[in-house]
């Protein structure tokens, strides 16, 4: 990581094509909307162009990503839904296809080109929800990892206190 700060990560850095950097961008800054000093974190570290990779702000992050993903998915089923209505219409209405089929057809390529837009978002989004969970996974071990190394060299130091007060009363004893 070559970035200037222990807890971010340029987006430059990250395996992005440009347009995803900037719907990562838009999401930073959507997901520190709640006005938290880590949401107001996040925004800032959007705005300079890095990716905060702490466990709350990924966690928090992640959280908006899955609502994001929720909504599209509901947008998706329901414009679905929408084509499926149009072809049914399509099909009841054969006799009264004539007049109308300019408009429904034009109706249903929209809905069409809205479907594979929100097709695309998908697989972006759920793209930059991936790395977001990725890094939030290794953010989590490595501040399991530093728990452990930091009580693990506690033991090792008491321990060896220990040890050269026994020793140290064990020779003056003699």
């Amino acid at each position: 990581m070559s970035s200037g700060h222990a807890n971010t990560i340029p987006h430059s850095d990250l395996p992005l094509t440009n347009e995803e950097i900037n719907l990562l961008r838009y999401h930073q800054q959507a997901a520190a909307g709640a006005g938290s000093s880590s949401s107001r974190a996040a925004s800032r570290a959007s705005s300079q162009g890095v990716l905060m990779i702490d466990s709350s702000s990924l966690a928090a992050l992640g959280r908006h990503f899955d609502r994001v993903m929720q909504h599209l998915q509901q947008q998706l089923e329901y414009l679905m839904q929408q084509s499926e209505i149009v072809t049914m219409q399509v099909y009841d209405h054969a006799g009264n296809l004539i007049d109308n089929a300019e408009a429904e057809i034009a109706r249903y390529h929209e809905i069409m080109r809205q479907i594979d837009e929100l097709e695309v978002d998908f697989d972006r989004i759920a793209h930059i929800r991936d790395i977001v969970r990725d890094f939030r996974r290794r953010a989590e071990q490595l501040e399991r990892d530093l728990e452990s190394s930091t009580s693990s060299s506690r033991r090792d130091r008491e321990g060896h206190r220990h040890r050269q007060a026994h020793s140290s009363a064990g020779r003056s004893r003699h």
